[in-house]
């Protein structure tokens, strides 16, 4: 990856850096957020039978966890293109 300067390299790696922490923490508040800590008031309502709680326990924060992978590939992507240092 060869940046045209270093202020770009900086500036790449910042947003980078940025979006890597935000999609982390969606993550966290949906794992431990939904999962542990409002487990008790989601588990009020019901998702495909279960309750939304233990759903979000055991396989709602491996989707979200699933979809935050293709959510980055493609925003690092737009993000290559942009500071122009993407795979021909």
């Amino acid at each position: 990856m060869a940046f045209e300067s270093n202020e770009k390299a900086q500036g790449y790696w910042r947003e980078n850096l940025r979006l890597v922490v935000s999609l982390l923490a969606v993550w966290f508040v949906v794992s431990y957020g939904f999962g542990i800590l409002l487990v008790d008031v989601l588990n009020q309502i019901t998702f495909m039978g279960f309750k939304l709680g233990f759903w979000f326990a055991q396989q709602g924060s491996m989707y979200v966890f699933v979809a935050l992978i293709f959510i980055y590939a493609m925003k690092a992507n737009a993000l290559d293109k942009k500071y122009n240092v993407h795979e021909d």
